[in-house]
Formats: structure tokens, C-alpha cells, sequence
């Protein structure tokens, strides 16, 4: 199975981001992008299993059991929902491609706060492995993940 972009951006490697929790991969296996717009897609098809209230993340389960999380900045909760539009809810079906959310990337840079972009494939652990297709420059629908 193949995972595209959600946003357009530069790749960077998960252990190049600034929180522990992601670098370390904690939370699963994934990549990150430095986003250049405000733009989220749905980087799989797939139900919505979760949408913080705050808009600056979500959960998609796939039919091939990925459970897939993209998470919108560094610590960008604090902003409790400022600058964040949810374009879905918890239970809807996505294409690749759907708009989910929309963000001000030049707030949260504005505001302090970093806007990577981290997409974690948080049941890694179910598959035998998970490989990059690197490119630096992405835009969205560019293939980034494979997963055996």
C-alpha cells in the first residue's frame, strides 16, 4: 500500500523533528514535511476515526487496516483550535486527495510555534515494513511511504 503527501512542502526525516515523542517514534514510523501552504488532503482513502476538537490532528483507519495519524505542528494544541479549520468529522469516508483541514501556516510560525507536519503510520508494529521514496520538494499526491 502507498501513502501520497498530505500538503506540499520539503521531506524530513521523522528523527529530524523538534519533539521527542515523534523522533524517537514513539508514536509510530513516518515522515514529516515542512509545509509551504495551509492545505491538508487525505494522504490515503479512508474512514476518519478521530479529529481533535482543536483541529490540529487527525486519525485514518484504511480498509487495509493502516491507522494512519497527521499531526499539524509542534505542541500547536496550545492554540486550541486558532488558526486550525476541520474540513471533515470523526466517521466520514475520504478519498486520497479530499481536503481535510485547512491552516494558517504564517500564525503558527508567527505565534512560535514549528509547522511540520508529521504522518505516523501508528500500528507500525502490524506490518513488516515501511519504506521512504525520498524526494526533498513534495506536493501533495507524491508518493512518500510504502508499507509492506
Amino acid at each position: 500500500m502507498k501513502v501520497v503527501s498530505p500538503i506540499d512542502g520539503e521531506m524530513k526525516l521523522l528523527n529530524d523533528v523538534n519533539d521527542e515523542a515523534f523522533a524517537s517514534k514513539m508514536m509510530g514510523d513516518g515522515i514529516a514535511v515542512t509545509p509551504s501552504n495551509g492545505i491538508v488532503y487525505a494522504p490515503v482513502s479512508g474512514e476518519i476515526t478521530m479529529l481533535f476538537p482543536t483541529n490540529h490532528a487527525l486519525g485514518i483507519k484504511t480498509k487495509e487496516g493502516v491507522e494512519l495519524l497527521i499531526h499539524i505542528g509542534i505542541d500547536t494544541v496550545e492554540l486550541n483550535g486558532r488558526g486550525f479549520t476541520g474540513l471533515v468529522k470523526q466517521g466520514d469516508v475520504v478519498d486520497i486527495g479530499d481536503k481535510l483541514i485547512e491552516f494558517d501556516v504564517d500564525l503558527i510560525k508567527n505565534l512560535g510555534y514549528e509547522s511540520d507536519i508529521m504522518i505516523i503510520i501508528t500500528n507500525t508494529s502490524d506490518f513488516n515494513s515501511i519504506n521512504y521514496i525520498s524526494k526533498d520538494t513534495l506536493k501533495h499526491g507524491d508518493y512518500i511511504l510504502e508499507i509492506m
